[in-house]
Formats: structure tokens, C-alpha cells, sequence
């Protein structure tokens, strides 16, 4: 008679436990904030295989920056924790007795986000990986270059930034687009100074790094605003820069962030310029593949041209966890076209996403899954709840998910899920990626349930009509009774 009562207690509990959950969803749902909107979740055991909750689990959304969990798993996959991005030096010519190279010095790029990345380096000390390089080569032997610092992205492609990024975004630096050779996270620092007469164009200061022939053309005022509420505009590879919007009355030195034209050919200014500051002498110039228009360069690696240095990156773990923590755009699009590389030497991103979904689909249904970039910044992506969990379980059977669990925000704890269940029941049980974009919220990742239970889920929300903090607080109801579930 006990066995039975306890064995009836113990359902009833089981069962009002996930009621609780589905109930916290259904009156999500009905928020009358959110009557208007597209809503997808789907909350899973990761170890059973039992469904927990549900709603419109194969509907597909544009998800935002939880995008980065589906790079991210695969470049950890494909790749490694461990695997560090290569950059290369070659030389073309010959180094005589007296230390000049009858040549020229080539860089071959291999994706290394992490190149003078302000995430890898202190403040100041962005440069010091082309000091370094700098020593090298004298210590090689070369003192005299007699030739052109020629810098090599072709293996990534020259598209510049993936399809369905908005005019809006390219030219701020979170809309920084890939490249096989990046540097300074591609990124340019505006320094504006303002008045204080409203209205009043605010004056361009300085811009580091140095760009050669940029245009800027300035429209940003000063206004009674609280912080950068300024953008920037311009394409892939344009010279011309736009800045509108404003900028906070009375600062002497306020910094804006945008996109570098052409990581590329800045890179080869980049080495130059160390190498002349280093007492290297340099008899030609610095140019690039694209700008060059050179075809068929990969040929004359191991040929003509011989290798005398390589430079290894960060570990994947390691860009990995800044992408997810931080929600680094560049980075998310890096490991994508990092694992595109590994897989066939193309490192595009059109490649590099046939050859993400050649990896995933035989363990994951793709009907109704488009993925456009690694970042999740085009609204071309449509993804729905149920294909992030199935990601989701089949990393939790994976080598690589104790490294894929760490790169993940922790609730009330760490990176973008630090304000997130803070002092609730989801605090340190709710590891996930967050995405947002104007009017789209989503969450995807694992609970680690007060009974023991792995629980995979996605929540994605599409044009709710109030604010994104007030989607949170909704969503966190959600979180706490997963939590305790």
C-alpha cells in the first residue's frame, strides 16, 4: 500500500512539474503583448528524448545572434577545441648574404580572427603580434626588402559580407564583414569631439588605425542623448563613409566604432608601416591579391614562393567562447568560414554553409532550416525552436559538449546572460546563446533542472509590442520553471 502511495505521489509530482512548464509557456503565449507576434519554443530532455513543451516548435524565425550556437557547435566538430588558425609568410625572391630579400614578402591568410583583437590584447598592444613578426624576419635575415609587402585572402573569398545584411548594419563595427585576413577585429575607432550648441555638427577628431584615401563624410550632431546613438554607413571595400544620428553634448573625445573597408589591403599597410618602423627597409609598396586582381595565386605556394614563418591563432575553444559570451558578429562569421576551410580550402561563406549542412544533416532534419551567415545578423535566417534543440541533443552526445556547454552564458552570472534569472530559480541552471535584433528576442541552450534532468531548448519571438526587457521578464518565467522542473 505505501509502494503504491509513494509511486502516485511521485507521478502527480512528475506530472504537475511539467504542467508548470507548459503552463509558463501558454501564458507567454497569451500575453496580450505579444497578440501580434511569431512565437517558436521547444523545451526537450536531452538525455530521453521526451518532449517537456511545446509551441509551434517547427516554425521558422529569424532568430537573431542564437544564430552563433550553429557556427560555433561546428566549428568545435570540424575543427577542434585546440585547432589554431594559421597565418603564413612567404617569400618571393631570394635572401642574399648581405640580408635583402630580391623579392617579395607575401601574407597568406588562414581566418585568424584573433589578429590585433582587442579581446586577445591588452589596450595599446594590438600591434605587438606585427612587432613580432617584425623580429622574425630580421632574425632571418632580412633587414632589406627589395620588393612589395603583398597581402593573400583569396582562400575566404572577396564577397565581403554575407547575404541579408542590411545597409544599416555594414558600416558599424558589428556589421564587419569576414575576411581571410583580418586585423584590430576589423574595426575603425572614430574620435569626435562635440559642443555645446544642439544641433551643431560635431567635429571628426582622428580615426585609428590610418585608412588609406577613406572619405568620411560627417553628419553627426551633438544633442542631448545619453550615448552613441550615431551610425555608420558604407559598403564592402568603399572607400566613402557616411556618419549621421548623435552623438552626447560637451565630450572632447567620444569614440564611434565601424567596419573596415578592406581588412586585406590593410593588413598589408599594417606590416609595412611595423616593418618600417622596425629599420626595415622597404624599396616597393604594399598591395593586395584582390586589388591586384590576381588569379590562380594558390599554385605558387610551394613553388615559387617559400614559407619562413607561421603565425598560430587563438584556439577555436577560446574565439568560441568571446563569440558566444559576447556576441561577436566577426568572430561567429570566422569559425563558420574557418570550418568551410578545414573541410575543402574555401573558405567562403557560401561554402562554408553547404559545407555546415553536409556535416549536420544526416543527425539533423534541415526542412525549413535556412542559415544565410554565422552571426545571425541577416533576416534571411529562418530557424525554428525544434531545429536549435536538435542541435542542441546532438551535442550533448557529442566529445566536444563539455567545451560547447562552456562557451555558453550562464544565468545571473556570465557575459549576456548575466542580468538574466539573477537571484531567481534559473540563476547558474540556464546556460544559453541570446539573440537580439529590433523587435526579435531568442534564447537557446541547456537547463540543468533541479531534478537532474538536461533539458535542451529554443525560444524565438518575432514583433512583440512592447519592450525587449519586458520580453525577458516574461521568458524568464519560463526559465525558472525549467529550472526547477
Amino acid at each position: 500500500m505505501k509502494n503504491a502511495l509513494l509511486f502516485i505521489l511521485l507521478v502527480t509530482q512528475y506530472c504537475f512539474s511539467q504542467n508548470q512548464v507548459k503552463d509558463a509557456v501558454s501564458n507567454f503565449v497569451n500575453n496580450a503583448a505579444f497578440s501580434n507576434a511569431s512565437i517558436s519554443f521547444y523545451a526537450i530532455d536531452a538525455k530521453t528524448g521526451e518532449t517537456i513543451a511545446e509551441h509551434n516548435p517547427h516554425l521558422s524565425l529569424p532568430p537573431a545572434s542564437t544564430t552563433k550556437v550553429f557556427s560555433t557547435a561546428t566549428a568545435l566538430e570540424i575543427l577542434g577545441p585546440e585547432y589554431r588558425p594559421e597565418t603564413r609568410l612567404y617569400i618571393e625572391g631570394t635572401i642574399t648574404k648581405d640580408s635583402i630579400l630580391n623579392g617579395n614578402l607575401w601574407i597568406r591568410g588562414g581566418g585568424d580572427p584573433s589578429l590585433g583583437s582587442k579581446y586577445f590584447n591588452q589596450e595599446g598592444k594590438e600591434k605587438d603580434f606585427l612587432f613580432n613578426w617584425c623580429d622574425t624576419l630580421k632574425k632571418l635575415g632580412i633587414t632589406k626588402i627589395k620588393g612589395d609587402i603583398i597581402a593573400d585572402a583569396c582562400e575566404f573569398g572577396y564577397n565581403g559580407i554575407p547575404d541579408g545584411w542590411s545597409w544599416s548594419d555594414m558600416g558599424n563595427y558589428y556589421g564587419a564583414g569576414p575576411s581571410g585576413l583580418n586585423i584590430y577585429d576589423n574595426m575603425i575607432k572614430y574620435y569626435f569631439r562635440t559642443g555645446s550648441i544642439p544641433g551643431a555638427v560635431s567635429q571628426l577628431v582622428y580615426m585609428t588605425p590610418k585608412v588609406e584615401n577613406l572619405q568620411f563624410h560627417n553628419y553627426i550632431e551633438a544633442s542631448r542623448v545619453d550615448g552613441d546613438n550615431s551610425y555608420i554607413y558604407g559598403a564592402p571595400y568603399s572607400l566613402d563613409r557616411f556618419g549621421t544620428g548623435a552623438l552626447p553634448l560637451n565630450s572632447s573625445s567620444f569614440l564611434v566604432k565601424g567596419s573596415l573597408p578592406d581588412p586585406e589591403f590593410q593588413f598589408a599597410y599594417e606590416l609595412y608601416s611595423a616593418l618600417k618602423e622596425k629599420g626595415v627597409d622597404i624599396f616597393g609598396t604594399y598591395k593586395s591579391v584582390r586589388k591586384l586582381d590576381l588569379t590562380n595565386i594558390e599554385t605558387r605556394y610551394g613553388s615559387e614562393f617559400k614559407l619562413i614563418y607561421t603565425h598560430k591563432g587563438e584556439t577555436i575553444l577560446s574565439i568560441a567562447t568571446i563569440t558566444n559570451m559576447k556576441s561577436i558578429n566577426l568572430f561567429a562569421e570566422q569559425l563558420l568560414c574557418l570550418s568551410g576551410y578545414k573541410l575543402n580550402n574555401n573558405g567562403s561563406t557560401a561554402n562554408s554553409l553547404i559545407q555546415m549542412e553536409k556535416y549536420w544533416k544526416p543527425k539533423i532534419n534541415f526542412g525549413g532550416l535556412y542559415i544565410k551567415d554565422g552571426s545571425g545578423l541577416s533576416r534571411s535566417n529562418a530557424i525554428s525552436a525544434k531545429h536549435f534543440c536538435n542541435l542542441l541533443v546532438e551535442m550533448s552526445k557529442s566529445s566536444n559538449y563539455n567545451p560547447f556547454l562552456s562557451t555558453l552564458p550562464v544565468a545571473g552570472i556570465s557575459g549576456t546572460l548575466s542580468t538574466v534569472c539573477r537571484k531567481q530559480p534559473g540563476e547558474g541552471r540556464v546556460k544559453a546563446k541570446s539573440g537580439t535584433i529590433n523587435r526579435i528576442k531568442a534564447y537557446t541552450g541547456y537547463v540543468e533542472s533541479k531534478s537532474g534532468k538536461l533539458i535542451a531548448f529554443a525560444f524565438i519571438i518575432n514583433n512583440y509590442n512592447c519592450s525587449s526587457s519586458s520580453v525577458v521578464d516574461q521568458m524568464e518565467k519560463v526559465f525558472n520553471e525549467m529550472a526547477i522542473y
